[in-house]
């Protein structure tokens, strides 16, 4: 029996441990589709070079259709290093799992170097960026230990072993890793043009997905590359802030003929700059200003709070009736409270806190003084009536003033108060326990009508009770 219980846990764990891997295939694929139906579609693919998950997470917001993860900026970031060989196999497919974590949908060709070996270890380093989650991978052609290819001193291997290492990545590709081969000569500045595309050509004919010559030095000599195998796809890297390749228009690369276009330094580069100015102006006792941090809103946005609170939203539960305030407390709390009262536009009572917050003092709201009557009844009744709360909805409505575009429209449980303050940090100023319960107890309430309006940087926030 024991042997027979243990065959069948054996059996169900691999059952599970199949579709668990099935599904993982799944989503590392559609990213592999995904490009490759870009690259036979119309059009120029812009990608931003991305360096961590941060920096891919803003590409893929702002709505490119690719990126690329560059050796060159990885290694800055991650190890404060150059880009000669420095940073490793494990450290690269590690940025990578966080960069795919952080990420949807956006395909991703990861930076492979040199394959880090010989023509075995190539493959296993085409195995690991696949089973990562890139989309593609780049395999170039220097010596190793390599360096970025618009600076001195770069080697290339001979014509056997450079296509040794594309056939190998191939081979890897072919025996099941899904993932795009991406084939680098450096040719153009270790020999010469003509020994550049030779290599290319070798490439193609090896089975590669996409073709780069890096650090051409002419409109002349990208035309002369994008004429090689044309029905290849090329890339060309436009090295922001000088390189050897001419920086060349979206619209003029697709002339010439290219496919994609890499922008490796857009995003580290700048951000190496304002981390400097900021740094200098701390120094001298001033902080950034708000056009160059923001607020703090637009942060969270960026990193993916909302995202994460609508998430936390759906499994949220509802606090044990002990741990809340009972109707007698609140009462107790109330008569020895030093707070306001106020009414509302609409004309019910409003207790609000003696420190208003700044989303308060700008509230549509129209406060007016006003005596209590009924208050202490009403919380009380409001307490009796918690369980039937539970089941009700806060939807969260939050658009742009001017425009009046839908930003974030989302339903939250109305027990979880913090849920909404969380997820909305401009109402952490209100009441919202004592506005839904004066909401739910007034004559002919309408749930169409929001029980709280405001303002909030340009933003209309309003809370309904469904």
């Amino acid at each position: 029996m024991l042997f027979e219980m243990s065959c069948i846990m054996s059996k169900n764990k691999q059952v599970f441990s199949l579709k668990r891997s099935s599904i993982q295939t799944r989503a590392v694929g559609d990213r592999t589709n995904s490009l490759r139906k870009l690259i036979k579609e119309p059009g120029l693919l812009k990608g931003p070079c991305c360096h961590d998950a941060l920096s891919a997470k803003l590409i893929e917001q702002a709505g490119f259709s690719f990126s690329f993860m560059s050796g060159f900026c990885t290694a800055g970031a991650r190890l404060g290093a150059p880009d000669t060989g420095l940073i490793t196999y494990a450290e690269m497919v590690d940025q990578g799992r966080y960069i795919m974590e952080a990420t949807k949908r956006l395909p991703i060709i990861g930076d492979g170097d040199t394959g880090y070996g010989n023509a075995l270890n190539v493959k296993r380093t085409v195995r690991g960026y696949a089973q990562a989650g890139f989309a593609g991978i780049l395999i170039e052609d220097q010596v190793s230990p390599k360096s970025c290819g618009h600076v001195k001193g770069k080697r290339v291997v001979g014509r056997e072993e450079a296509v040794s290492r594309i056939r190998a990545a191939v081979d890897a590709r072919n025996e099941g890793a899904d993932i795009l081969i991406l084939a680098r000569t450096d040719a153009r500045q270790a020999e010469s043009l003509q020994e550049a595309l030779w290599r290319v050509a070798a490439f193609a004919e090896a089975g590669a997905d996409i073709l780069f010559v890096d650090a051409l030095e002419s409109e002349a000599e990208m035309k002369a590359f994008c004429r090689v195998n044309m029905d290849v796809p090329k890339m060309a890297n436009m090295l922001e802030g000088g390189g050897k390749t001419p920086v060349l228009s979206p619209q003029h690369l697709e002339d010439v003929g290219y496919k994609l276009v890499a922008y490796p330094l857009s995003l580290l580069g700048v951000s190496i700059r304002a981390m400097q100015g900021a740094l200098q102006g701390l120094k001298d006792g001033r902080v950034p200003g708000p056009l160059q941090l923001g607020t703090f809103e637009d942060i969270q946005a960026a990193v993916g709070f909302p995202e994460y609170y609508i998430e936390e939203a759906r499994y949220a539960i509802s606090l044990p009736s002990s741990t809340a305030l009972s109707a007698k407390d609140k009462v107790q709390q109330e008569e020895t409270s030093s707070s306001s009262s106020f009414t509302l536009s609409g004309g019910d009572v409003y207790n609000q806190d003696p420190e208003l917050s700044e989303a308060s003092k700008e509230s549509d709201f129209v406060l007016v003084p006003k005596e209590k009557s009924g208050g202490n009844q009403e919380l009380e009744a409001g307490a009796k009536d918690r369980d039937s709360r539970r089941n009700m909805y806060f939807r969260v409505k939050i658009s742009d003033m001017l425009t009046g575009l839908v930003k974030l429209e989302t339903r939250i449980p109305a027990g979880f108060l913090t849920g909404l303050s969380a997820l909305v940090p401009a109402v952490s100023g209100f009441n919202i326990e004592d506005i839904m319960q004066r909401s739910l107890y007034k004559e002919g309430r309408d749930p169409s009508e929001p029980i709280l309006s405001t303002t909030s940087g340009g933003d209309r926030i309003q809370i309904y009770l469904e």
